[in-house]
């Protein structure tokens, strides 16, 4: 079990490396859950499973907008208390934080329930996409406890300056989980059997991190340590500051996906796999750039607990080149083999129900994605750190602008291009979206590095 890191002294850049690479690596293996679904759906079940498993994949996106909210809720006010060395503070901090989110998370685990099938209309899916769509999600519904706990433990274990733990856990039970969900798919238990596989994969993940963090906390000591509370109301509000933007932003996100989602839909199969195909592949990266986002949230909190703000603009930039080296062979790789990434999910076996028109039509929708997208992923990488800054030092109103801001443009453009070139001018919303947000969450950034030392 690796040790707590204090990330107030050192080079920035050797600390964040360290830091975020690991960071960087979990969000690609978390990724792997649903990524693995979606090879083995396209390939060994067919285009028509990786449909279904789109559809609720776009839905699934909403919870983990909670459950990502919270990690992020937790990581910054321990890693505040962790960089004060405050110590009993910061383990009152890890019970408020873990009992309010499980909270949250048996409000949506009912909702999840009960409001399935009519979250899969809204999404225009296709009739004979329905029945397995809706269990798929039902059944990731029911692992959304361990989804939850995962998130609070990673977020506990960045607050600690700990990437390396979680990193180690996630990278097994998602290898686990692609090689279940083979198992699951050449035993014919088709869609809902992929779904189980996750789920056990999930519950096994969520477990041990919860226990390791539990061990972790507990070893923290400090000379005179005061009483330690089950649960704060002070800390709680703190938690909800932070919690509450960052689930709405993730909401906001995954809200204007499941908009957008709908009007691919309306163009069907083809488009749905294609889109369903891609999208998988955005968001390894987007995902991962997220992570680094995070350790530069948890580099600041840290900071900041430790009256040295003066580091974080150099932790900032610091991020930036991480984040920049990591997207120079990312984008070649998605750009240059962008026929052979979207095969891993799309099943080209010519039969009569998939003529091969069909499934030209489908890397067509797939590639056009990419080649719009991916160039622009500097932007993103950009903002996402960017936005770090802001929710480490709790600047949350004016992340929650930048982000909604970006929600609208994005969302709005996708209804114009669509009515003036169809599916494939869609995805210039994205771009677009992503560049104004950027230039606002750094003006903001900026603004008040200038003004305050980025502390007030």
């Amino acid at each position: 079990m690796a040790k707590p890191k204090d990330l107030t002294v050192g080079n920035p850049t050797k600390l964040l490396i360290s830091f975020c690479i690991p960071l960087f690596l979990s969000a690609f293996f978390q990724q792997l859950y649903s990524i693995g679904d979606s090879i083995i759906a396209g390939s060994m079940i067919g285009n028509d499973a990786l449909s279904e498993i789109s559809n609720s994949y776009e839905v699934t996106l909403v919870f983990i907008a909670f459950a990502f909210g919270c990690n992020i809720g937790a990581s910054v006010i321990v890693a505040g208390f962790y960089g004060a060395k405050n110590y009993s503070k910061l383990k009152t901090a890890v019970f408020t934080s873990t009992i309010t989110s499980l909270i949250m998370c048996f409000i949506l685990l009912i909702l999840g329930i009960t409001l399935s099938t009519p979250l899969l209309r809204l999404l225009n899916t296709k009739e004979e996409l329905l029945n397995n769509s809706r269990d798929y999600l039902l059944i990731y519904c029911y692992s959304l406890p361990f989804v939850f706990l995962y998130n609070i433990s990673t977020g506990i274990f960045s607050a600690l300056g700990d990437s390396n733990t979680p990193f180690i856990f996630l990278a097994i039970s998602s290898v686990a989980n692609v090689l279940v969900d083979a198992w699951f798919a050449a035993a014919g238990f088709g869609v809902v059997g992929l779904a189980w596989a996750t789920f056990i994969c999930q519950a096994v993940a969520g477990t041990l991190a919860t226990i390791v963090v539990l061990r972790k906390i507990t070893s923290l000591k400090e000379e005179n340590e005061n009483k330690i509370k089950i649960f704060d109301i002070e800390i709680l509000k703190s938690f909800l500051l932070v919690a509450i933007p960052s689930i709405l932003q993730q909401s906001f996100i995954s809200i204007g996906n499941l908009i957008i989602q709908s009007e691919i839909n309306s163009y069907g199969g083809p488009a749905m796999a294609g889109y369903g195909a891609s999208v998988k592949l955005n968001n390894i990266v987007i995902t991962s750039l997220t992570a680094v986002g995070n350790g530069i949230s948890n580099y600041t909190a840290q900071n900041l607990g430790a009256n040295k703000p003066e580091r974080v603009k150099k932790g900032f930039v610091s991020s930036l080149l991480i984040s920049y080296s990591l997207l120079i062979p990312i984008t070649l790789i998605y750009l240059l083999l962008a026929t052979p990434l979207l095969s891993f999910f799309i099943d080209d076996t010519v039969t009569i129900d998939n003529p091969q028109e069909k499934i030209d039509m489908v890397y067509q929708i797939g590639k056009s994605f990419l080649y719009i997208v991916v160039p622009f992923y500097i932007v993103i990488a950009t903002k996402l750190a960017s936005d770090g800054v802001l929710r480490g030092t709790r600047l949350m109103k004016q992340f929650m602008i930048a982000t909604l801001l970006d929600l609208v443009i994005r969302v709005g453009l996708s209804f114009v291009f669509n009515n003036i070139g169809g599916v494939e001018a869609i995805w210039w919303s994205w771009p677009i979206g992503w560049a104004v947000s950027l230039i606002l969450s750094l003006f903001f950034f900026l603004y008040n590095y200038k003004k305050n030392g980025i502390n007030k």
